[in-house]
């Protein structure tokens, strides 16, 4: 009788021996499952970019004087839209630029995105017909021309 009690007194202890280990195996695999959706969420969020597409763009190295000889300091540097429209610059540059109405020593106050930053765009709405120039205020051989028809 007691070799039985024993008998009896050991499968509860490997039942309740087997249960925890289903339940720390259960536990383990559900943190696996949570930790792998969390790192790829965290690989998408990682890879998800923000891609901001200029009209113009102002290229890299066109804060060193040079890229007026080849009309490649804003690009295009003339651009014809429709009335209406919206356009949006785009610094592609390392260094500090601006888009600023008029001419160097004469700008029209029309429009000015103030310095943007590298990789900062700036967007306008060209409401009215006509020809407006534009300038760079750090960088005076940069210029470009907006045509709105």
């Amino acid at each position: 009788m007691k070799t039985l009690h024993n008998n009896s007194i050991l499968k509860v202890i490997y039942l309740k021996k087997n249960k925890l280990s289903i339940g720390i195996t259960s536990a383990l695999v559900l943190i696996s499952v949570i930790v792998i959706t969390q790192s790829q969420d965290s690989e998408i969020k990682q890879d998800t970019e923000i891609v901001i597409e200029g009209d113009v763009i102002m290229p890299t190295k066109v804060s060193r004087p040079g890229c007026e000889e080849t009309d490649s300091c804003y690009i295009p540097s003339i651009i014809t839209v429709n009335q209406g429209r919206q356009i949006t610059w785009l610094n592609e540059d390392a260094a500090f630029h601006s888009v600023t109405s008029g001419s160097y020593g004469e700008p029209s106050g029309l429009f000015d995105s103030g310095y943007l930053d590298p990789g900062q765009p700036f967007s306008i709405d060209f409401d009215e017909k006509g020809t407006f120039d534009y300038f760079c205020t750090l960088h005076p051989w940069m210029k470009g021309k907006v045509i709105v028809e």
